[in-house]
C-alpha cells in the first residue's frame, strides 16, 4: 500500500497484523495444498504457461465495461472497507474492485495476474456495513492466499466441462479436475472466512452476514444460537446413509455449508490460534520461503485425525471405531508378542528354541 492509501483508511480502531503470512489463518488442507504448489520447482512457470490460455484480459475487459468499478467516486463506503481490509491484512497492492448486477448474494475473487474482486448487487443490497467489511476481507484473504489464480480455473473448466459435455470421456476427465478443485475450494473458504473474521473482528457481524446469505434480510426473525444448533443437527443426525447423501450434496458446490462455514468459524473464534494472532503473534511472509512441506502435511493429518475422532457424524464415527479398532488388535498383538519373546530376543531364535522342546520324548529333537 502507498502511504496515501494508508492515510485514508476509516477511523475506527482495529488491530493491524504487519507482514501477517496467510499461513496463519488458512485451514490446515487448504495451507498444506498451497505450501507444497509453492514448494514444486518450476510449478509457477509451468502453470502460468498453462493459464495463458485462458481469456483473462477478456474478463477484466468484461467487469470494466459491464460493471461498476469501485472508487471514490463510486459506491465510496465500499471503496474505503477495501483499503481498509488490505491495510489490516498489509495487502501491500490493494486489487481492483467491482459491483456487478445481479440479485444472487455472491462475492469472488478471480484472475490469474492480479487478482479483483467482484461483488454483487444482491449481496450489497444484503448487508450492512460491519456484515460487509468481513466480506471484503473475506476476498482480501483469498488474494493473500493466491486463492483467486485457482478460482479462475476453477471458472473456466466448469464451463468448459459443458462445452464438452458431448465429447466421449473428455467430461469425465474435465469433471475429475473440477471435483478436486472445488474440494479444495470449499477449504479455501474456511480459511477467508478466518480472514474476514480477522479484518472485521466482529464475530456477531460475521455470523450474521452468514445468516442473512442463507436466509435472506430477515435478521428479526433469525437467532444466531439457533443457527449454530443447526450446523450441530446437521453433523450428527441420521444413519450412515444420511452421512453418503451429505457427501454427495456438497459434491457439486464449491463452498461449504453455511451453517458448517459458521460453526468453523465460531470454533476458530474462540480458539488459542486466534488469540495468538489477535496478540500480534503469527506467522510472517517473510518466513513463507522456510515452510516445511512434511510439517505442513503433518499438521493437516493430524487436523483430519482429530476431525474423525470428535466427529458426530455416523460415518466419520464408524472411520473412528474402525481405526481404533485396528490400534486396539495391533496393540494387543503386539503385546502377545512381547510377551512370548522378550523385549531383546530374535524371534527366530524363540521359534528355534520351542521347536527344541518338541521333539521326541528323550529330548532329542526330530530332523
Amino acid at each position: 500500500m502507498t502511504e496515501n492509501d494508508q492515510g485514508n483508511v476509516p477511523s475506527r480502531q482495529r488491530k493491524r497484523f504487519p507482514g501477517i503470512s496467510s499461513r496463519a489463518y488458512e485451514h490446515p488442507a487448504d495451507r498444506s495444498a498451497l505450501v507444497a504448489l509453492r514448494k514444486l520447482s518450476g510449478f509457477d512457470t509451468v502453470f502460468k504457461a498453462l493459464s495463458g490460455l485462458l481469456p483473462e484480459r477478456s474478463l477484466r475487459l468484461l467487469f470494466l465495461s459491464d460493471s461498476v468499478r469501485v472508487s471514490d467516486a463510486q459506491f465510496s463506503h465500499l471503496n474505503d472497507m477495501l483499503r481498509d481490509a488490505c491495510y489490516v491484512l498489509d495487502l501491500e497492492k490493494v486489487p481492483p474492485m467491482y459491483v456487478a448486477q445481479d440479485p444472487k448474494p455472491n462475492a469472488m475473487c478471480i484472475g490469474l495476474d492480479e487478482p479483483i474482486i467482484v461483488l454483487t448487487t444482491g449481496l450489497v443490497e444484503l448487508l450492512d456495513e460491519e456484515e460487509m467489511r468481513a466480506v471484503v476481507g473475506h476476498e482480501v484473504g483469498h488474494a493473500l492466499s493466491g486463492h483467486s489464480v485457482y478460482r479462475t480455473i476453477l471458472l473456466f473448466l466448469t464451463g468448459l466441462a459443458v462445452k464438452v459435455a458431448w465429447i466421449p470421456l473428455g467430461n469425465v476427465a474435465i469433471m475429475a479436475i473440477v471435483t478436486a478443485l472445488r474440494e479444495w475450494f470449499r477449504k479455501s473458504e474456511l480459511s477467508a472466512d478466518r480472514a474476514g473474521l480477522l479484518v472485521g473482528q466482529d464475530v456477531q457481524a460475521s455470523m450474521r452476514g452468514l445468516m442473512k446469505i442463507a436466509g435472506g434480510n430477515h435478521l428479526h426473525e433469525m437467532n444466531v444460537d439457533a443457527f449454530l444448533a443447526q450446523a450441530d443437527e446437521y453433523e450428527k443426525s441420521g444413519d450412515l446413509r444420511d452421512s453418503v447423501l451429505k457427501i454427495l450434496n456438497v459434491l457439486p458446490r464449491s463452498h461449504p455449508f453455511t451453517t458448517v462455514r459458521a460453526a468453523e468459524l465460531k470454533k476458530w473464534s474462540e480458539s488459542r490460534d486466534f488469540q495468538r494472532i489477535m496478540d500480534g503473534h503469527y506467522p510472517k511472509r517473510s518466513e513463507d520461503k522456510d515452510t516445511s512441506v512434511t510439517d505442513s502435511f503433518r499438521e493437516s493429518a493430524g487436523h483430519y485425525a482429530d476431525t474423525v475422532r470428535t466427529s458426530k457424524d455416523p460415518l466419520m464415527k464408524l472411520f473412528g471405531d474402525i481405526a481404533g479398532g485396528a490400534g486396539d488388535l495391533a496393540g494387543d498383538l503386539g503385546g502377545r508378542l512381547r510377551n512370548r519373546f522378550g523385549t531383546g530376543q530374535d524371534p527366530r531364535k524363540a521359534d528355534a528354541e520351542d521347536e527344541g522342546t518338541t521333539g521326541t520324548q528323550d529330548g532329542r529333537s526330530e530332523a
